[in-house]
């Protein structure tokens, strides 16, 4: 039993390490010492007889460190999912939950998993706002928010949802006409489809060897959408990065293709954030699990390219 136990300490260790880029962070978040996370990290690395991390500069994970990762993620999220059931088996819902949700995200799939939702608990008053502007969940009315991306350090809770895979994309028709680019350096003599959230300085941010690298790109357009830049693409006009909830079906149909993938932009994961003891939190851990039973990991539009994102995966 104690063995099992030290199994799964080790897991959300390992997990937190990964999630974090960093013993040193990991551990702030544990709560735990420094010197604590590395020994259990060494034992893990012992009893599985693999390296997990290339230790130098940077902490970067190895190919056998990220098959880890995936079942790790997949055994912890099916624990809290059923630990979650027993103790709400039967919950009945009611009262208000306010909820700040990402505009293109709950456009293309969150909505319909809400309304869902809301069918489920039908005494439940969900009032959503949906933004890309990240509200400040201390300061505003609001009970928890939905996030895209890499999260900062902070005081409030995240719950980790999925994965939120983010591509280099351009349709075939423009790279015929300008060329496929073989190296970031090359994005200079491409014209770019920009975020302004993400991209308001005009360079591109990839990670080359392990090291996140800014990379300049003609600005061709700016826009704070991400089906804007869809259909800019779409279009042919020009190379930009967007989330794989938004592109997989028209990279499924060859209709946008894949750049650069040995060097796929971060996009981080799709969360639940909240206060620390908010009066509200049974009901966000019960639309925690049900997000991530309706979302899946890998997440139900991933799984539309898996082969592609695989290949991408395989070439680092």
């Amino acid at each position: 039993k104690e063995c099992h136990v030290n199994k799964f300490v080790d897991m959300t260790t390992f997990v937190a390490v990964v999630d974090a880029k960093s013993i040193s962070e990991a551990a702030k978040r544990l709560g735990i010492a420094k010197s604590v996370v590395s020994q259990r990290i060494q034992q893990l690395e012992k009893r599985l007889n693999t390296r997990l991390f290339e230790r130098g500069r940077k902490l970067i994970i190895t190919q056998s460190g990220y098959s880890f990762y995936d079942r790790c993620i997949h055994i912890l999220e099916e624990i809290e999912i059923a630990e979650t059931e027993a103790a709400t088996n039967n919950c009945h819902l009611t009262g208000r939950l306010r909820l700040s949700v990402p505009m293109a995200f709950t456009e293309r799939y969150l909505a319909s998993i809400l309304a869902k939702f809301a069918i489920e608990y039908p005494d439940l008053e969900l009032d959503i706002e949906a933004t890309d502007n990240f509200v400040n969940l201390n300061d505003e009315n609001f009970d928890a928010a939905i996030r895209l991306g890499r999260l900062n350090s902070s005081s409030l809770i995240a719950k980790k949802i999925s994965v939120n895979r983010h591509v280099l994309c351009a349709s075939p028709r423009y790279l015929e006409l300008h060329g496929v680019p073989e190296h970031p350096n090359d994005l200079q003599d491409h014209e770019g489809l920009l975020y302004i959230l993400r991209e308001h300085n005009g360079m591109l941010q990839l990670p080359v060897e392990g090291e996140l690298q800014s990379f300049r790109i003609r600005n061709r357009m700016r826009t704070n959408s991400g089906h804007q830049l869809l259909a800019a693409a779409m279009e042919g006009l020009g190379v930009t990065i967007l989330p794989t909830f938004i592109a997989a079906e028209y990279i499924e149909s060859e209709a946008l293709s894949i750049v650069l993938p040995k060097y796929t932009p971060l996009g981080g994961d799709i969360s639940v954030i909240h206060r620390q003891g908010h009066r509200n939190s049974n009901k966000i851990t019960v639309l925690v699990n049900y997000l991530r039973e309706s979302i899946g990991y890998p997440p139900i539009w991933d799984q539309i390219i898996l082969k592609k994102l695989q290949e991408i995966d395989h070439s680092y």
